[in-house]
């Protein structure tokens, strides 16, 4: 390698791939799932160079176990049960299951086939390790660092002057974080900012620095776990993904770890199916994609049909937000429900370049396509336009017969 060593624990992944791996080991521990990496950004080249650092870092990666105060740590959280922390004891990353080349319009081609218990654990660090090494060899990474610290000071300074509220809000930017030391002195400063005023932090979906700084490692669910539950069994018509998903999560969880992710599939399909059990089960819900002032008036109305007081509720927001945005909609709901939001890129990858928009998503579950239908066009990824139309064609004559 030619970079210092990027993830260095097991820990240093978002919180939801523990409370989704519990699920899957519990009750999906057969299914097998496909991913691909994939860049949004029109002008971006992976080098070769880039490429062979990258795979480096993800055999480095390959080598970490989980260390028994690691274990202790997960144990320690309410939901995450004893059969869990000892499976995760015996568990690591495998390279053989990564297929990375230099093939692909952008220079780089990275796709995980396995286990979905080993694969849906390789995302975030994989997104991870391509983002810092792009940044430090790319740009002159000095020159970034001193550009992001320039601009969270002005961050924190409208935090601390309250120019700015956001009600609570955490830190969701691991993924696609300018680096590892960038991502720690965010979380450090705006632990700092809020302090003294009524803008809260609450924590980051970070479980290695939640551990490490003292805070509340927050997340849920992903669209990953609705895609693969809903449609990784041919038996299920994939128009009730939400209805498979959200009851194998309450057989695991009950009332607790209940924030449930509404546009896998739309958000009108979700709630026809986020019933009055479930309504009143999960505390609330979070937004990804299509109009948030929209979309918060609707599950508002949702929750008021049937009687149930919103202000019991919370509305998350986690799609593309910066603080102007968070705070707009925090005026806009609050005095109705509650509101929390959970922040990325523009907390961990802020400087004077434009961030990477990259993803790696799950493709396919038990050999079998498997798609998301946000609530707004271009957050598709799927191998298969044929099983894309079939899936469309589902929620519509669901959405026309019920």
């Amino acid at each position: 390698m030619k970079l210092e060593q990027i993830i260095n624990s097991l820990l240093e992944t978002d919180l939801y791939k523990f409370s989704m791996g519990q699920v899957i080991f519990h009750q999906f521990p057969s299914y097998t799932t496909e991913w691909t990496f994939k860049c949004r950004d029109k002008d971006i080249y992976f080098t070769k160079e880039m490429e062979l650092e990258i795979k480096e870092q993800i055999k480095e990666y390959c080598n970490l176990r989980f260390t028994e105060d690691e274990l202790d740590y997960l144990r320690s959280i309410t939901w995450i049960k004893d059969d869990y922390v000892d499976f995760l004891r015996f568990w690591h990353p495998r390279f053989e299951e990564f297929h990375i080349s230099h093939d692909g319009d952008k220079g780089l081609t990275i796709e995980t086939r396995g286990t979905w218990l080993n694969t849906m654990m390789y995302e975030i660090a994989t997104l991870a390790i391509v983002n810092e090494v792009y940044f430090r060899m790319a740009y002159n990474y000095d020159e970034l660092i001193e550009s992001f610290k320039e601009k969270l000071d002005a961050k924190c300074e409208r935090i601390k002057n309250q120019s700015i509220y956001l009600g609570a809000f955490s830190e969701f930017g691991l993924r696609r974080r300018l680096s590892a030391e960038a991502q720690e002195l965010a979380i450090k400063a705006l632990v700092e900012a809020t302090g003294k005023v009524e803008s809260t932090f609450v924590g980051t979906s970070n479980v290695y620095l939640a551990k490490k700084l003292g805070l509340k490692p927050v997340g849920t669910m992903a669209h990953e776990y609705i895609m693969c539950v809903g449609q990784g069994n041919h038996k299920h018509n994939p128009s009730y993904s939400n209805w498979y998903a959200l009851d194998a999560w309450v057989r695991e969880y009950g009332i607790l770890n209940g924030i449930a992710l509404t546009d896998t599939i739309g958000t009108d399909v979700f709630l026809k199916d986020f019933k009055l059990t479930y309504a009143t089960l999960f505390s609330g819900v979070r937004h990804d994609s299509g109009d948030p002032y929209e979309w918060g008036e609707k599950i508002i109305k949702h929750y008021e049909s049937f009687g149930i007081d919103p202000k019991t509720k919370t509305l998350l927001f986690s799609d593309s937000l910066d603080f102007d945005r968070a705070s707009d909609l925090f005026y806009h709901f609050h005095d109705r429900i509650n509101v929390a939001f959970g922040i990325g890129t523009y907390i961990a990858n802020d400087t004077c370049v434009p961030a990477l928009n990259i993803v790696m998503k799950v493709t396919k579950c038990n050999n079998m396509d498997v798609a998301k239908l946000s609530d707004v066009e271009g957050k598709c990824m799927c191998k298969d336009a044929e099983y894309v139309d079939y899936l469309q064609r589902t929620l519509d004559w669901r959405m026309e017969h019920e």
